[in-house]
């Protein structure tokens, strides 16, 4: 059954939806970006259909100044009460969960890095995680030279100059050689971690509870995060034995197919059933 109610954050009222089932281990779906609990074309509500099937309470909720929620929307990095909001919510509301996992793709899967562990949540499923200080998610091809990572830009570079009909443009003048300079340039430059991305490294370095990061390999966001993820500064990240990684062959930054949604949904179903512990190393923080 799917119940709808509210709750109470920081003085606003938030909008929730739950998936009623009768397993211990629930579900906790943060939506990315501005989009309102249901998710693109109804995506996040098929999905908490399919793991409430599965045996598992799936809560999903707007945050402030979204959707059906009052208050002010003032981005994903502003969500911690949100979070801890929705986290107390849930567990008053299915008093028999003994382990929450929260799902988040985008900007939410950032938020929950930063501010999940803090409020409560056991674990962690982190999609196409964003990483960039920009929220925009559509640049045009200028803004994309200046916000893609050097390896992005070599590998957008290196495939245009495989491309037969962009050599002809080459050839033919089509192509702005001023922009394709400066790309190459940008491309020869070194990486730098900082700002979102770094807050973003120390808080995977620093992870307390298991954390599964999911990648759609082809997708924009998902070969930024890659880039940073695969960067010095990112070292003692990868080094966390809590996190694991899996790479979907997919430009989907949704997972859109229906093969890239059983996917996701597996890869969240195996987070639901693991029982392995996972000790603590610290208290968690969030990153300021």
């Amino acid at each position: 059954m799917r119940q709808h109610f509210t709750f109470d954050c920081a003085g606003e009222t938030l909008a929730a939806t739950l998936d009623e089932a009768d397993g211990t281990t629930g579900l906790l779906i943060v939506s990315g970006g501005n989009e309102i609990r249901s998710g693109a074309h109804a995506g996040m509500a098929a999905l908490a259909a399919a793991v409430a099937a599965a045996g598992h309470p799936v809560m999903r909720y707007d945050r402030r100044g979204i959707g059906d929620s009052t208050g002010e929307n003032a981005g994903f990095e502003s969500t911690c009460d949100d979070i801890a909001a929705a986290v107390q919510a849930m567990r008053t509301r299915v008093p028999s969960l003994a382990r929450l996992v929260a799902f988040g793709n985008c900007d939410a899967a950032s938020a929950l890095a930063l501010y999940g562990p803090a409020a409560g949540i056991d674990a962690l499923v982190l999609a196409n995680m964003w990483t960039l200080e920009s929220e925009s998610d559509e640049p045009d091809e200028a803004e994309a030279a200046a916000t893609m990572t050097a390896g992005a830009i070599r590998s957008r570079y290196l495939a245009k100059l495989k491309d037969p009909r962009e050599l002809w443009r080459l050839a033919s003048g089509g192509v702005d050689i001023g922009k394709l300079v400066r790309g190459l340039r940008q491309a020869a430059a070194k990486t730098e971690v900082t700002g979102l991305a770094a807050k973003l490294g120390q808080a995977l370095a620093e992870m307390p509870v298991p954390a599964k990061l999911l990648v759609a390999e082809h997708d924009r966001t998902a070969m930024w995060f890659l880039e940073h993820w695969d960067s010095a500064p990112f070292a003692a990240a990868r080094a966390n034995a809590g996190i694991t990684m899996a790479r979907l062959d997919s430009g989907s930054h949704s997972f859109a197919s229906a093969g890239d949604k059983a996917w996701l949904r597996e890869r969240i179903l195996e987070a639901l059933a693991e029982k392995t512990p996972f000790i603590r190393v610290r208290d968690a923080q969030p990153q300021t």
